[in-house]
């Protein structure tokens, strides 16, 4: 039980599996809906079925691996934007598919290794560990020791993971509207977009190696950031050194176990989540694409560990200078020209109208953390912002829809909205514009003066 032999293949056993979603949700609206014909409390049956939902949704995307799994985890940074009445069983539901799935059998991860690191891998090992220490959407992770003695972690693609995650995005990508639904203030169509664009490469473990050899490099001896060492490579099998830690996910179960007792510790890894971040277009030339908890681990040294470099984003030149530019503007509340800006770099769509007024009234919700040096994420916050983000007839929704973002910021966005999901769910204080002013052209201290 718990043990898949292989990921599911054909896409019709997968989209049967996705089915149940929309069906097991329709079936237990109608009954929520006739219990409350005959009286029963509307606020406990809303409850009751939202638990039912999302243990329904998680469970078939978990269960799925592949492209589902990965969509699950890319919703699970957002759980601090889900309101307070869709209780727990929302945030344990999300924060589980953060690092759980059924575990590969032996047998299959041997005959991958076979496959990828030739029928004699077991002489580049002085031991491997058959039982994963971690799953992830379209691997799983197991603890080794390398030939030479060094503590390593072998990430082995589950066999026929392409072919689920190409299905499972497809049939997802018609599911939009249903999961916005089941998941309140997630974007969930541009989400879906970016993670099918990125797909093609993250399927082949050699671009990840490259883009970690990269980071791994840049941040060598770095006092606050640790990149584990890649030590060999193939399209389906990655092994790179093993880091001990705590991982995020933990820390942020910590802090909503014991709030002031944690305090100190949420914040030393808010800015260090933040230092990373902002700092690795200038210092490494790409973006960390793939923001969740379970990529950052907290060592014993106080540093932070970073995983997962699968999706990453070129930014040879650092963060682009106009998104500094609009920054500076917004903070200095000059609207008007910002608004000039947006339509001479192509944020809004053409033929559409916007007015200064309007496109102020849009940032409003979203432009606390650049009021103050430092800001406090908290969950309230983000589930406020995320309420007006998502009021459909709201004038800001209208200005919404009159706007785009540029290709070449997708990624940027996707990123700071990951971490300030990150950020909430820590409940920390960050020197944001600190990072800003430090590290983004144009609105750069240094450039200023």
């Amino acid at each position: 039980m718990g043990v898949v032999s292989e990921i599911a293949r054909r896409s019709a056993s997968r989209n049967a599996k996705l089915a149940k979603i929309p069906l097991g949700i329709a079936g237990r609206a109608a009954v929520g809906f006739g219990k409350k014909l005959v009286g029963g409390d509307k606020t406990q049956i809303n409850a009751s079925l939202n638990q039912k939902a999302a243990e329904q949704l998680f469970a078939v995307l978990g269960e799925l691996k592949g492209g589902a799994m990965k969509f699950g985890q890319a919703l699970s940074v957002m759980e601090a934007a889900v309101p307070e009445e869709f209780g727990e069983h929302y945030r344990e539901a999300l924060t589980k598919l953060q690092a759980a799935a059924p575990p590969l059998p032996t047998e299959a991860v041997h005959r991958v290794l076979d496959q990828q690191l030739g029928t004699k891998w077991r002489d580049r090992f002085s031991s491997f560990d058959d039982t994963p220490a971690a799953s992830a959407s379209i691997g799983q992770v197991h603890r080794a020791v390398w030939s030479d003695g060094r503590a390593v972690a072998v990430k082995v693609q589950y066999p026929g993971a392409d072919e689920a995650l190409r299905a499972d995005l497809k049939t997802l990508s018609r599911m939009t509207g249903l999961l916005s639904s089941v998941i309140p203030g997630a974007d969930v169509k541009p989400l879906l977009a970016e993670i099918t664009e990125r797909t093609e490469e993250e399927l082949d473990y050699r671009n990840e190696a490259a883009n970690q050899r990269r980071f791994s490099a840049a941040f060598d001896g770095n006092p606050h950031i640790v990149i584990p060492k890649v030590v060999a490579a193939a399209p389906k099998v990655i092994v790179t050194e093993w880091i001990e830690g705590t991982s995020v996910s933990a820390v942020i179960k910590a802090g909503n176990e014991n709030p002031s007792g944690t305090k100190d510790l949420r914040n030393r890894v808010a800015n260090l989540l933040g230092l990373f971040h902002f700092s690795s277009p200038e210092v490494v030339g790409l973006l960390h694409c793939d923001p969740h908890p379970g990529n950052f681990l907290v060592l014993d040294s106080g540093k932070l560990a970073v995983l997962d470099f699968g999706a990453c984003a070129p930014m040879p030149s650092g963060f682009p200078e106009v998104l500094g530019r609009m920054l500076a503007l917004a903070v200095a509340d000059e609207h008007a020209a910002l608004t000039e800006l947006l339509y001479e770099h192509g944020w809004v769509i053409p033929g559409r109208k916007v007015s200064h007024e309007e496109i102020e009234a849009y940032l409003r919700p979203f432009s606390d953390p650049i009021r103050t040096d430092t800001f406090h994420f908290t969950r309230a916050w983000m589930q406020r912002v995320a309420g007006k983000a998502t009021q459909f007839s709201s004038p800001e929704m209208k200005t919404a829809r009159a706007l785009q973002l540029p290709a070449e910021y997708l990624m940027i966005f996707r990123v700071l909205g990951g971490s300030v999901g990150i950020l909430a769910q820590l409940d920390a204080e960050l020197g944001f514009m600190k990072l800003v002013r430090t590290w983004v052209p144009g609105i750069r201290t240094d450039q200023a003066s």
